[in-house]
């Protein structure tokens, strides 16, 4: 750039140039990776279509008012101004969601951590059991609902069970439906569903350790296993950790399946995708349900412009 202002060029003749030098350059890397970028196409044709261009659809419609029947009428912010000054019910959503992204998240990032570390240790074939159980909540869809069997509140559920045979209680605790224990169980019942793909990327991480730089560790002075993990191996998993990071304290914020009935009174553990689906099934006026998502999370809009 400094040798094109030597020439005495005008800063417009220097952002074109800078333009078609760019352009020239990105269709040699097309022309050179073409191979790669055709077997890539279908995926990208898929995640504009049904990705990309519901979120822009979403947005879009989230400044207007729509009730489906009539066309679209453009009114500006007076949607999301609704939603943060005369909804009530939408910010104690916005409360729940965050506090128990702040709190599952990081508790449910380091317990995947730990569990890993400690599941790494143990012989081959229980290793791959333990791995197995600890992962299969992830992707077992409604499983969560097992905790409505332990927190039952009557004196056949587990909990309830348990603590009147000890003494500790006389009557059945309404666990799901007292507000002091609503918020704290749907947090414990989230990050047991969180130990997922984060935690299989930290066994990932332990299993492929070079176990030279241990044996390189313990020859500087490395004396016990915390030493090795703070020093040598949390190092080498920079990649890893970063993977699980995402994973650990995204999903948090799309929370969703366990604040739903039987989880307690209409808003104590109200999140926002659950207020999502609940003014999605409850109204035909469109227009909430994009300025919801826009506010908590654009891909969820495409999944409720395509439903």
């Amino acid at each position: 750039m400094n040798a094109d202002l030597d020439r005495g060029l005008t800063g417009r003749q220097i952002v074109r140039s800078y333009v078609q030098d760019s352009l020239r350059s990105t269709g040699r890397r097309l022309r050179k990776n073409w191979t790669g970028y055709f077997f890539l196409l279908p995926f990208f044709l898929l995640f504009f279509t049904f990705v990309i261009l519901p979120v822009v659809i979403s947005i879009w419609y989230s400044f207007t008012y729509y009730n489906i029947l009539n066309t679209p009428k453009f009114i500006g912010f007076k949607n999301y101004l609704d939603l943060f000054i005369h909804d009530d019910v939408f910010m104690i959503a916005v409360k729940n969601t965050f506090v128990f992204a702040v709190i599952t998240g990081p508790v449910g990032y380091l317990a995947s951590l730990m569990f890993a570390w400690f599941i790494n240790e143990l012989p081959g074939k229980v290793r791959a059991v333990m791995v197995t159980i600890f992962y299969a909540p992830s992707i077992s869809g409604a499983v969560y609902l097992i905790w409505t069997i332990l927190f039952s509140g009557d004196s056949y559920g587990y909990i309830n069970s348990v603590l009147i045979s000890l003494g500790f209680i006389n009557d059945p605790i309404q666990w799901l439906a007292d507000t002091r224990y609503m918020a704290p169980i749907v947090i414990l019942v989230t990050i047991w569903m969180s130990l997922g793909a984060g935690f299989l990327s930290f066994v990932a991480g332990f299993q492929g350790l070079d176990a030279s730089l241990v044996e390189a560790g313990m020859i500087d002075g490395i004396s016990n296993r915390w030493q090795e993990l703070w020093f040598i191996t949390l190092p080498s998993m920079r990649p890893q950790m970063m993977f699980g990071a995402v994973m650990s304290i995204t999903p948090p914020l799309t929370l969703g399946d366990p604040t739903t009935p039987p989880f307690g009174p209409p808003t104590t553990g109200l999140s926002l995708l659950h207020l999502l689906r609940r003014r999605r099934r409850g109204k035909w006026c469109i227009r909430w349900v994009p300025a919801h998502t826009t506010k908590k999370d654009t891909t969820k809009a495409a999944h409720v412009i395509l439903l």
